[in-house]
């Protein structure tokens, strides 16, 4: 298997269905809304999504098979699984706000081999393969030097529907008020990571998570140097529900942080 040709492939396909999401922005009525739980939102738009990129996907590795956010009667394959969300910020292309993303995974085992995310609005697709660089739109990409905390731009999300750590959360969220540069909440995981990759934040932390959330922006963190573990400091955070990713030099730091409100 090629990796690099695989996923430039992975990239084509992105574009293609992120016009398609695109396009249909401004015909969602809120009538094509439904609810899968509460505050988790679909549309017609995310299922077309996803079936195209099924269809797509099985094409370029027949043997592999899917853990995707729409459908979770999809069978899984003994090796290789494609890990899919097919519109990461549901709720912001909802309402209109633009930004969101298309986000797939190639997991070999449990180690994630591929990983494209590509935001539709300013058409930046960020992707990366095992033990290659990190690309933006084919230039390299690489996360920030800077070392403290006090410098940094840091991104969260906010928890919907799993309320249990929300009392750590909000003491930790004030604390990084007061002592970083700014907490950005922008609404897509998988873009959150992507402006890790880049250099664009510091830092990314959230709770509640799916695999098709992470699995993809995670390795373009790794492949730009970055580094990703979950609250507590294990790997396990592609299923493990949480996530602390970053540009390496500031990580310890926030930790001993979150260390302060979440296991005190």
């Amino acid at each position: 298997m090629n990796l690099e040709i695989l996923t430039n492939q992975v990239v084509k396909l992105s574009k293609t269905v992120g016009q398609m999401i695109h396009d249909e922005v401004n015909r969602l009525r809120e009538t094509d809304v439904e609810y899968k739980g509460i505050h988790n939102l679909v549309s017609y738009v995310d299922k077309k999504s996803e079936d195209i990129l099924i269809t797509e996907l099985r094409k370029l590795l027949p043997e592999a098979g899917f853990i995707a956010e729409e459908d979770d009667k999809l069978t899984q394959g003994e090796r290789y699984n494609w890990i899919v969300d097919p519109l990461d910020g549901t709720t912001n292309f909802i309402h209109k706000i633009p930004l969101y993303s298309i986000s797939i995974a190639l997991n070999d085992g449990n180690e994630t081999i591929l990983g494209v995310v590509y935001e539709i609005n300013l058409k930046e697709c960020f992707y990366a393969w095992k033990n290659g660089p990190a690309l933006l739109n084919g230039k390299a990409i690489h996360v920030s030097d800077t070392d403290v905390l006090d410098k940094s731009l840091i991104a969260t999300g906010f928890p919907y529907y799993d309320y249990s750590q929300l009392d750590p959360y909000l003491a930790l969220f004030k604390d990084l008020m007061q002592s970083s540069r700014g907490v950005r909440r922008l609404g897509s995981a998988a873009v959150d990571l992507a402006y890790v990759a880049a250099g664009r934040f510091e830092l990314f932390y959230e709770y509640g998570l799916n695999p098709w959330d992470v699995a993809a922006g995670a390795l373009i963190v790794k492949q730009a140097g970055g580094h990703i573990t979950r609250f507590h400091g294990d790997a396990d955070f592609v299923f493990g529900k949480e996530i602390v990713a970053s540009n390496n030099t500031v990580h310890k730091e926030f930790l001993k942080k979150m260390n302060r409100y979440f296991f005190s």
